[in-house]
Parts: C-alpha cells; structure tokens; sequence
C-alpha cells in the first residue's frame, strides 16, 4: 500500500528493502517507545523512502532511531530549543526540517521542524497525506 502509494504521487521515488519484526523490536526497545502504526507498516513495506534530489522523505529505521535518540539527548540541544521529547523524527526536506509524528499526545497528525527558528508547524493529517504533499511537490509545500 505505502509503495503504491508514494509511487502514484511521484516517479523519482525510491525504496528499500522492509525492515523485519526483530528489528522492529528491537528500535523500539532502543527508543523506549513504540512507533506510530503508520510508520510501522511503511518500514514493514521498505525501509525509506528517497525522493528526487536525494530527498529522504522518510528515514531509514536505524536513521529514524539515531536521530530521535539524538535530539531526545539532554545533553545535546536542550540549551537551543524547545522540548523535543513529544516528537518522533522520520524525514526530512533536504534543507534542515524535520517532519515528526506526535507522540505525547499521541496523534497521526505530521508536523515540521523547522531548524531555523524552532517552530513546529502542522504539515499533514497523517502519513499517507505526508507522503502525497511531499512526493507531489516542488518546495516547501508547508508553509
């Protein structure tokens, strides 16, 4: 479903091989978190996907584990920015924002980072919707 998905709303996609249950698991115990369902059954269909220009609209597993792990670091951003703690990293614009799902409250909906200024913008109702907008466009097609 994801693939075909990404795959009607652009050509230039690219994916990767799924992710398994074991590693599922495992990113899960690493993070201290489950992951969104969505997200889940993207990376059970391929494991990132890539956009033209090398655009990783969604991470690979490992990516989405290391990042997250970074940002949600006390000792690495607090000082810079707000709280990144509700959020759960998966992609990005190629430019420095980051689109994350909220994870406290939960809820499907897709949000931007945007690095420059530290705001948090709504972008999509879930991951399909974030997968449609951002495979579809040309910009930041957010703002």
């Amino acid at each position: 479903m994801w693939k075909e998905t990404a795959a009607e709303a652009s050509a230039d996609v690219e994916f990767s091989d799924p992710i398994d249950a074991t590693a599922l698991a495992e990113a899960e115990r690493r993070l201290g978190r489950i992951l969104p369902p969505q997200l889940t059954a993207l990376l059970m269909e391929t494991d990132g996907m890539v956009a033209g220009y090398g655009t990783d609209i969604v991470w690979s597993l490992d990516r989405i584990v290391e990042q997250n792990l970074l940002f949600w670091s006390p000792d690495t951003f607090s000082g810079l920015y707000m709280p990144f703690d509700p959020l759960l990293f998966f992609g990005d614009n190629g430019g420095g924002d980051q689109f994350a799902f909220v994870l406290t409250p939960a809820r499907p909906d897709i949000f931007v980072w945007d690095h420059e200024n530290d705001s948090r913008l709504w972008a999509a109702r879930e991951l399909e919707d974030y997968l449609c907008r951002s495979l579809a466009s040309d910009g930041d097609w957010w703002g």
